[in-house]
Formats: structure tokens, sequence, C-alpha cells
């Protein structure tokens, strides 16, 4: 007899939805390609930034995905909706401006840098956490470091990977040190040692990458970060009604 079929995984995908941005377009036949392929089913939910305002917004999810697209209409929903899962351990992936903004997140509420601030969203701001990048990254593919022993290091089976970008913010690196002080690791890096991936170690499911993992191939099968993603909400969900 086959083992049950995984339960679905409720999947709040936080951002706002737009045809303009290649990545949104990507989501649902990724997703699809998870049910079919490995018997992963998330069911997708669109929560607008504004509506992540509300930090019940995504509480009841099993996964919690802030995607690409910023600025945001509500950088302080996107920033709840980081919180919110960090804090109720709901797996959590955030991608390109998903990437800034779980720093962001972190920085003000578990560094306690609360006048920090994302260069994007605030430019003349005295203490930004998120700057412009040296060289912009969009349409751009590069090489990304993965560290020993990471979970992106196991997820990716690979010392490194080829990925892809469309943004340009990223880290501070005058900040780098006092954000990696506690928790927070960063795991995966360029050429320049610049973070291009970051984890948080004592969490079911936390990462964040400055590429998008959405644009990976030919959008027939799901980047393995998005895998291990999906895996981790459908682990959440099972755990939800033991």
């Amino acid at each position: 007899m086959r083992d049950p079929a995984p339960l679905p995984a409720r999947v709040a995908l936080v951002g706002d939805r737009s045809p303009l941005v290649r990545a949104h377009q990507r989501i649902p036949p990724l997703l699809e390609a998870l049910r079919r392929g490995h018997e992963l089913v998330a069911e997708p939910y669109w929560v607008s930034s504004q509506d992540a305002l509300d930090p019940a917004a995504v509480e009841g999810f099993d996964g919690v995905w802030l995607l690409p697209g910023s600025p945001y209409r509500s950088e302080a929903g996107a920033l709840a909706a980081v919180r919110t899962a960090r804090e109720r351990s709901i797996p959590f992936l955030g991608t390109c401006g998903g990437f800034q903004h779980a720093l962001l997140e972190y920085a003000r509420d578990v560094c306690g840098l609360a006048s920090v601030a994302h260069g994007e969203n605030d430019p003349g701001a005295p203490d930004l956490v998120i700057v412009p990048l040296s060289c912009s990254l969009v349409g751009h593919e590069g090489v990304v470091h993965l560290r020993p022993g990471s979970r992106a290091e196991r997820i990716l089976g690979t010392e490194s990977t080829i990925e892809r970008y469309h943004c340009n913010y990223g880290l501070n690196p005058a900040y780098h040190d006092r954000i990696t002080a506690r928790d927070l690791r960063f795991t995966g890096f360029d050429e320049n040692e610049e973070p291009r991936i970051a984890e948080l170690d004592g969490h079911p499911f936390f990462m964040a990458t400055l590429f998008q993992p959405e644009l990976f191939g030919d959008g027939a099968e799901a980047h393995p970060l998005i895998r291990a993603f999906v895996t981790a909400a459908v682990e959440h969900a099972s755990r939800a009604v033991v």
C-alpha cells in the first residue's frame, strides 16, 4: 500500500501581484510542476503588502514567500510578514526584494537597529542597511559560492551555482558584522564576497536570496530552493494536524 499523499500546504505569496513582474508569472506553473513531479501540493494565496500589515494576515499559513517586485506598496506590510514567519516558525522564503526586506526586518527587530532604512524606500535616511549595488544586477547572471555545511549547500548539492538576478539593491557592507552577530548567517556569496543567500539558525526553514530562483531554467521545473521551501511548508501542514 502506498503511503498517503502529503497534505496540501497553504502558502502566502506576499507582494503586489503584477503582470509586469516575470517572477510572479512563473510561480503558479512552478508550483504545479512540484505537484506533478514530486507530489508536493502547495495552494498559493496572494497577499498584498498592504493586507500583510495585519500580523494575522499570514499567521495561518504553512509557508510565507516574500516575492520580488519592490518597492512594495507597503514596506511595513512586507516587514510584518517577515516578522510573523520568523517568530511563529513558519517556513519562509524571501527572493530579491524579499531578501532585502528580510535583512531589514532582522536588523530592526532582532539586532536593535531601529533607525536603519532601505535605500530604495527612503534614500535620504541617514542609516541605510540596504543600499544601491555598486553594479546593477538587472538581467544578469552570476556565480554564487556556497558555504560548506550550510543548508543552502545541502539543498543545492554543490559548492557553487549560476543564478539569475533582477535587482539594484543589496546589503550595506558596514552592517555585515552587526547583522550576523546573532542567528542570521550569510551562506552564499558572489565573486566579491558580497552576500547573496541568508539563512536563520534554529528556524525550521528561513532562507532569503538576492537572486531570483523563480527564473531558473525554462520554468518547467522548480529551483531546488523553491522545492525545499515547499517541502518545508508541506511538513508544517502535516505537523499542524497531528
